[in-house]
């Protein structure tokens, strides 16, 4: 049995034992009983500052979902290693302390969340990408609340599991200022690009790395309203589906954070976008 790159994954499907996954002069993948894969990807490796391979930690409780997602990350030069449930997950976690992490929402022991919540208990900020059921709102919405980065719905592709972990993974990594300046300052708000900290008023503010692009998107274009559209494409990089809620969802955060218990500096422009400003 083959499909066409991307092949559509969910754990329903892994009820034969011989399948295969083909596709055209770019990606050629071939799954049998014993596993074959060859390819070629123009896209540009990413790897840690040090130059060694990224590290990926895969959890779920579907042994046939991770062993596809780990070859399929594998491709990309990456060290892939797999968790096969929420207790597994935090052990490996502290182990492999890896760059980025696939992460099943529902799960036996500890689902999804809670693994999320203690590590970010324990002050760990790794990125997290959820896999979550079919056009399952609830999930997405908890998932970005409790602190996830971002979330593929089941079934989904290969290939959009690896451009948002690319995404997420560019997000995360910290990047000099070619400047000498890495601050950018609007107001009394000010975000460092090379230690990553934001201060309001000498007021520490912790985000997380997609919050913290979404605001330097903002304050890179002061006084100039930016519409869903545009801060898909820059801060998430690539068509989000149509879920341009997604965006008001991260702009909420910011405001809590940036806002709280201050004039506003973050104001939405009905039917436009959202811009920021400084405070009169």
């Amino acid at each position: 049995m083959s499909a066409p790159w991307p092949c559509t994954v969910d754990g329903s499907i892994f009820h034969r034992r011989r399948f295969g996954i083909a596709q055209t002069a770019h990606r050629k993948v071939s799954i049998l009983e014993d596993v074959t894969i060859s390819q070629t990807s123009t896209a540009p490796r990413l790897t840690r500052a040090d130059g060694t391979p990224l590290r990926i930690l895969v959890v779920d409780d579907e042994a046939s979902l991770t062993d596809l997602l780990s070859m399929a990350l594998r491709y990309e030069g990456w060290e892939v290693k797999s968790a096969n449930g929420g207790q597994d997950a935090l052990a490996k976690a502290r182990e492999f302390k890896p760059d980025a992490m696939v992460l099943d929402v529902m799960m036996p022991d500890l689902d999804g969340l809670q693994v999320l919540s203690r590590l970010r208990q324990n002050n760990d900020d790794t990125p997290v990408l959820f896999l979550t059921a079919k056009d399952s709102v609830e999930d997405r919405v908890t998932g970005l609340t409790a602190g996830g980065d971002d979330y593929v719905t089941k079934p989904f592709s290969l290939e959009e599991v690896v451009a948002r972990l690319r995404g997420l993974i560019r997000r995360s990594q910290i990047s000099v200022s070619e400047a000498g300046d890495s601050r950018i300052t609007v107001g009394d708000l000010v975000l460092d690009e090379e230690s990553y900290e934001v201060h309001r008023a000498g007021r520490s503010i912790e985000l997380t790395a997609t919050e913290f692009e979404l605001l330097r998107f903002l304050m890179r274009n002061p006084r100039r309203v930016l519409s869903k559209a545009q801060i898909l494409d820059r801060v998430w990089s690539y068509d989000f589906g149509g879920k341009s809620s997604v965006v008001e969802i991260y702009i909420s955060y910011l405001r809590k954070k940036i806002d709280a218990g201050e004039d506003p500096m973050i104001h939405t422009v009905r039917g436009v976008g959202y811009v920021i400003k400084p405070t009169s």
